[in-house]
C-alpha cells in the first residue's frame, strides 16, 4: 500500500496528580476514558470509525492489567468496534505509541488512530511488575538468565544506579544536580502562572492544574538525603510519581479530507535506539545525533525540544553532548517538577511540545525519552 504522512489534528491530558494527590483514587481505566472521551467528543470523527487505540503502560498489573487501552475504550462508553492495544517500552511506551500509530497511518493500513498513555503509580508503585515474580522464585527479569550474566554480569540493573554513573562520568555535583532541578520547578511554576498550559489541560476530578510542581530552595534541597548511601542523587533531582492520561489524534491525509479536519503538525521523523542496558539513560545521546542525521536537520532547526528529565544528571548530560540549549529545552519544565507517570510521560511530552511549537511559532520540535533496558526513542514533529 501507498506510504502517506502522518498528521497530530488533536492532544491533550490530564494534569499530573501528585503521589497520593488528587487523581490517586481515580480507577486507571477511567483515567483513559477520561482522555479518550474528551478526544472523541471535541473532535467530528465518529467514534466507530477509529481504527485503534494503542496506549502506553508500565507495570501492567492489578488495574493495570488487562489490556487498559482496550479496558478505559470501553469504560469510556465507546463503540465496541474499536480495538486497543498497550505497549510496554518502559519509560517511552507512550512516545512508542505514538510512533506505531504514526506508522499504522504511513503504511497506509489505518486512517485514524488515537495515542496515549496512563499511569496511576499511587495505586501500583514503580517496578512492581519487576518484583512481581518473587513469590514465583523470580528475583528479578535479569539475574536468573546465564546469557544475561555472562554478557553483563552481576551490576544491578537499576536506574540509581545509572544515573548516579552518568552524574560521576560527566561530573555532576549533587549541588549541580539541585541548581537545574530548581530551574525545572521554576519553569514550571512560571509556565502555570502564565496560563501556558491550559490548552492542553482537561480539568479532572477537581483537579485544574498539575499539582506536582514545588516553591522549594536550593536550602531546602540541601537537607534532603541521599536515596542510596554515597549517592549524589536525592527525590530533589529525580522525576516526581504522578499518576495522569494523555492521549493524540493521528490521522492520514485521507481522513483530513474525509472529516474535513485542519493539522497542527507532521510527523517528521520517528526512531528508536539502543544503548547499553547498565548505563540504561545514555540512549537519547546518541538516539538524537543518529536521528538529525537521518532526517537531514541540523540543531539549530530544532526549536524546542522536550526530554524527559527521569533524573536531572540524565537531561543534563544530554545537553552537555548535543551542545542544544537549555532556554530551548524543557522550557516549561521538566518530570522534575512535572513528575512521569511512566507510561503516560512521552504522550504528555508531546502533548506539551506541539502546544509549546504553537505557543512560540516555532517551525520543528524534538521529544526523546531514556528507557529502561538503555533505549531511547526520537519524534521529530513540523508545526502546521
Amino acid at each position: 500500500m501507498q506510504k502517506t504522512e502522518a498528521y497530530i489534528v488533536d492532544a491533550l491530558r490530564t494534569p499530573t496528580g501528585r503521589r497520593r494527590g488528587s487523581l490517586s483514587q481515580a480507577h486507571p481505566a477511567d483515567l483513559g476514558a477520561f482522555v479518550l472521551t474528551h478526544l472523541v467528543e471535541r473532535n467530528v470523527i465518529p467514534a466507530a470509525e477509529y481504527d485503534d487505540v494503542v496506549f502506553g503502560c508500565v507495570d501492567t498489573i492489578g488495574p493495570l492489567a488487562g489490556n487498559i487501552a482496550r479496558s478505559s475504550w470501553l469504560a469510556a462508553d465507546l463503540p465496541l468496534t474499536v480495538p486497543g492495544v498497550t505497549i510496554d517500552r518502559q519509560c517511552g511506551s507512550s512516545q512508542q505509541a505514538l510512533h506505531f500509530a504514526a506508522q499504522a497511518v504511513m503504511s497506509g493500513t489505518q486512517d485514524v488512530v488515537i495515542a496515549g498513555g496512563v499511569q496511576t503509580m499511587s495505586q501500583i508503585p514503580i517496578s512492581s511488575a519487576m518484583i512481581a515474580g518473587q513469590a514465583y522464585g523470580f528475583s528479578d527479569p535479569f539475574s536468573g538468565s546465564s546469557g544475561w550474566r555472562q554478557r553483563f554480569g552481576a551490576e544491578p540493573v537499576s536506574q540509581f544506579n545509572a544515573a548516579r554513573k552518568i552524574a560521576e562520568h560527566w561530573g555532576f555535583s549533587r549541588q549541580d544536580m539541585e541548581v537545574y532541578a530548581l530551574e525545572s520547578h521554576r519553569r514550571a511554576l512560571e509556565a502555570t502562572t502564565e496560563g501556558r498550559f491550559t490548552r492542553e489541560i482537561i480539568p479532572c476530578m477537581g483537579l485544574e492544574r498539575d499539582e506536582t510542581p514545588r516553591l522549594t530552595s536550593l536550602q531546602k534541597m540541601a537537607e534532603l538525603e541521599a536515596l542510596e548511601p554515597g549517592s549524589p542523587l536525592t527525590a530533589a533531582v529525580s522525576s516526581q510519581t504522578a499518576d495522569a492520561a494523555a492521549a493524540l489524534l493521528v490521522v492520514s491525509e485521507a481522513a483530513l479530507k474525509r472529516y474535513n479536519l485542519k493539522p497542527r503538525a507532521r510527523i517528521h521523523h520517528l526512531s528508536v535506539l539502543g544503548d547499553d542496558p547498565i548505563w540504561m539513560l545514555t540512549a537519547p545521546i546518541p538516539a538524537t545525533q543518529r536521528a538529525l542525521k537521518q532526517c537531514g536537520l541540523q540543531w539549530s532547526d530544532i526549536d524546542r525540544v522536550e526530554i524527559n528529565e527521569a533524573f536531572a544528571s540524565v537531561a543534563q548530560a544530554w545537553l552537555k553532548e548535543t551542545g542544544y540549549p537549555h532556554a530551548q529545552t524543557n522550557v516549561n519544565g521538566g518530570a522534575i517538577a512535572l513528575g512521569h507517570p511512566l507510561g503516560a510521560t512521552g504522550a504528555r511530552l508531546m502533548t506539551t511540545l506541539l502546544h509549546e511549537l504553537e505557543r512560540c511559532g516555532g517551525r520543528y520540535g524534538l521529544q526523546t525519552m531514556c528507557e529502561g533496558g538503555g533505549l531511547a526513542n526520537v519524534t521529530i514533529i513540523e508545526r502546521l
